[in-house]
């Protein structure tokens, strides 16, 4: 009886231990998906912000951009530019389109204070059609935690 119990507590000690393994996520091309439970939010549940000397942030020069009409089938591509207008690093943990035809590009290191930085974001309009709104969400280390930057366009079937 001691045995199946003791045969019973190390599965269960080594499942669990598999299963909390520190391997780092990585995305379909390979890359390591940042988590944002590392970006260091210096705002409480209730929106009070702890510490207001240091604190990153984003300063877009625009949150939306307009393609205008496009061709069905053509990638086009916007740089959405910022400035951190605050006086600790800026970190961006994770930058996500709204849909697969909308892939963000952003900064890996961190933008510190007073320096500019890119967020890229390309649409792919194939096989779509119609008046759309893609969104990206940004999460980083500012307050609020999230910015979500808007494309348009007019996308027509192509000749």
């Amino acid at each position: 009886m001691k045995s199946n119990l003791t045969y019973a507590i190390l599965f269960a000690t080594t499942f669990l231990i598999s299963c909390g393994s520190n391997q780092d996520e990585k995305n379909a091309s390979g890359e390591v998906i940042v988590s944002p439970d590392i970006v260091n939010n210096p705002e409480t549940a209730n929106g009070e912000v702890l510490n207001k000397t240091r604190i990153p942030k984003f300063d877009f020069a625009e949150i939306t951009h307009d393609f205008g009409t496009i061709e069905s089938g053509s990638s086009v591509t916007y740089e959405f530019k910022f400035k951190n207008s605050g006086d600790k690093d800026l970190i961006i943990a994770q930058a996500k389109g709204s849909c697969g035809c909308t892939q963000p590009e952003y900064p890996k290191d961190p933008v510190a204070p007073g320096e500019e930085g890119v967020i890229k974001v390309t649409f792919n309009s194939t096989g779509i059609s119609g008046q759309i709104t893609k969104n990206v969400t940004i999460i980083a280390n500012t307050t609020p935690s999230t910015k979500v930057l808007t494309i348009t366009a007019e996308v027509i079937k192509s000749k």
